[in-house]
């Protein structure tokens, strides 16, 4: 009750003007110095005591000093109101239920009952636990005004020794634990020991460090939320853009479709009505020309019975030479294979398997586009052990090997067949692995002899005899040189010089997501020889490749982890 009042005797008491400006509770013993300021007599005699080590003796709250320590009386009339005020607050206000000790609450040692009030100090004199009420005889009472007392936070139980029932108040630094002075003879004789005090002053100063740390640390990650945040909102705010873009360019290429859609059949109908008028105009010229025709074989079918001889080789000439050359043209001569549109319709369905074929190599390259934005992705590895983490199993496919060189019987070493062969070919001989990656992957090789090249391809690489087909001179293959000499990264027959110390055993990290691609120099450190940065369409499979060299060794062994 922070505003409790009670009327007595016409006067109203509030308890808040009895209160202890540095204990914050009810006066005990009070005193009046010389400034009019009332505090229990112990407060300010403890909080004189620390300022004298200072030089300095002052009022806590006007701050008004003092040449000498002024002598402490006890304040009678300020006593009598303080102990009326109490009486009158335990008439009006009992302890309401709600006092009493929870679950998670300390209980007082002295209340009797089902239901003891919650403990608010502890004596660790006494090692009991009381309530306010109970807890007052220390305040009065000069004996027990000496004890030692705490906050009731645990139980007195978890303060004291299980095995001598004393009070823990001793660090053993040997053991790290807290111990009773009774522990300090028995078991811990001849340990490292100093006071809990003590041992606190110093673990304060770590807690100090640690504090520091954790807030920095909060201090990151709350930057980092808001960054991932930031992200996650620019992330949702480009795929709408994105799609709204998406649907104008297919409503676009739609539109197109639908246009060459019209324009061929308006070519098709064209040319129907074109080839139509046209015949139906030979028709009318050869039905006209047939009417003709019957009438002169009418003509000729008379003369033919006629008796008059004059008169029959008249009519004939003139008949005669009216056939050889006839009034109309040349009939049409009809090829049948003009006669259809199948070229027309095949020339089509050709169109419609060139657009879902350029349909499905594009949605290969925008969905490998499209899975690599992402908003959060994991870190990368700095240390060997962290890299192999994404250790991954290969093993050599013995169906991709080239000549010149064979395999071991696990599939995991190939060598230079120098038994057919003392000198390695002009050209590249090479093996992929069996396995296509499109995820976080690590593998290491180990190399020995002639210049190796260590590789990532796709599988639908041409493997063929020429140039083209080695790994690093087309767009299908990433291939590192490794030589004496030193290192060249290859890719669509563009070399690039590696700079970095000479190794036996070089490391890949592969990230297909994002499309990384990183070669190391495994010894004691990883060293990065070189990272490319590219889309990936394809899994990706890793391969070896045998170069020419100038050492006049065989490649021993290539091993894979």
């Amino acid at each position: 009750m922070a505003e409790l009042q009670q009327q007595e005797h016409g006067v109203q008491l509030d308890q808040n003007q009895f209160c202890c400006s540095v204990c914050l509770e009810q006066l005990r013993e009070p005193v009046t110095i010389p400034c009019g300021h009332s505090y229990c007599k112990g407060c300010i005699e403890g909080c004189w005591e620390h300022k004298e080590k200072k030089g300095e003796v002052s009022c806590p709250q006007c701050r008004e000093t003092f040449s000498t320590r002024p002598v402490l009386q006890r304040n009678t009339m300020l006593a009598e109101l303080v102990e009326q005020l109490k009486s009158s607050l335990q008439q009006a206000s009992p302890p309401a239920a709600e006092a009493c000790a929870g679950p998670a609450d300390v209980a007082c040692d002295f209340c009797s009952g089902t239901g003891p009030f919650k403990a608010t100090m502890s004596c660790l004199t006494c090692l009991v636990s009381y309530c306010p009420a109970h807890l007052e005889p220390h305040h009065r009472v000069p004996a027990l005004k000496n004890h030692q007392l705490v906050p009731a936070t645990i139980p007195l139980q978890e303060k004291l020794c299980r095995k001598h029932n004393k009070l823990i108040e001793i660090y053993c630094q040997t053991d790290k634990k807290c111990i009773c002075y009774l522990c300090v003879i028995d078991e811990h004789k001849r340990h490292c020991t100093v006071s809990a005090a003590a041992e606190r002053a110093v673990e304060q100063k770590q807690l100090t460090v640690t504090q520091k740390k954790v807030q920095e640390r909060q201090k990151e990650r709350e930057n980092e939320l808001n960054e991932l945040l930031q992200a996650l909102m620019e992330f949702k705010s480009g795929s709408q853009p994105a799609i709204k873009i998406c649907d104008e360019i297919f409503d676009e290429l739609i539109c197109s479709i639908k246009k060459k859609h019209t324009l061929v059949k308006q070519l098709i109908e064209a040319q129907e009505h074109a080839a139509v008028s046209q015949a139906e105009e030979l028709q009318l010229q050869l039905k006209e020309e047939i009417t003709k025709l019957k009438i002169r074989d009418t003509d000729l079918e008379q003369l033919s019975h006629t008796n008059d001889h004059v008169h029959f080789i008249q009519t004939f000439q003139s008949l005669s030479s009216s056939c050889e050359s006839p009034d109309g043209p040349t009939g049409p001569v009809v090829h049948p294979q003009h006669l259809t549109f199948h070229p027309v319709t095949d020339s089509m369905s050709k169109l419609r398997d060139d657009i879902e074929g350029l349909l499905k190599d594009t949605s290969h390259r925008i969905s490998a586009t499209v899975s690599t934005i992402d908003v959060v992705l994991p870190p990368v590895p700095k240390t060997r052990e962290e890299f192999l983490r994404y250790c991954h199993p290969l093993s050599l496919d013995e169906t991709s090997l080239s000549q010149y060189l064979f395999i071991s019987q696990e599939h995991r070493r190939v060598m230079f067949n120098y038994k057919y062969h003392m000198t390695p070919p002009r050209n590249s001989s090479q093996v992929l692995c069996r396995e296509g990656l499109s995820e976080r992957c690590y593998w290491e090789v180990s190399l020995s002899g002639y210049t190796w090249s260590v590789v990532v391809s796709y599988k639908d690489v041409c493997r063929s005899s020429s140039h083209e087909s080695e790994f690093g001179n087309n767009n299908k293959s990433w291939s590192l040189e490794c030589s004496r000499a030193g290192y060249t990264f290859q890719h669509n027959s563009k070399g690039t010089p590696v700079s970095g110390p000479p190794s036996s055993k070089i490391g890949v990290f592969l990230d297909y997501k994002p499309g990384t691609l990183s070669f190391y120099n495994v010894s004691d450190s990883m060293t990065l020889l070189h990272e490319e940065h590219t889309t990936f369409t394809q899994p990706l499979y890793p391969a070896l490749g045998l170069k020419q060299g100038n050492d006049g060794h065989y490649a021993e062994l290539i091993k894979l982890w």
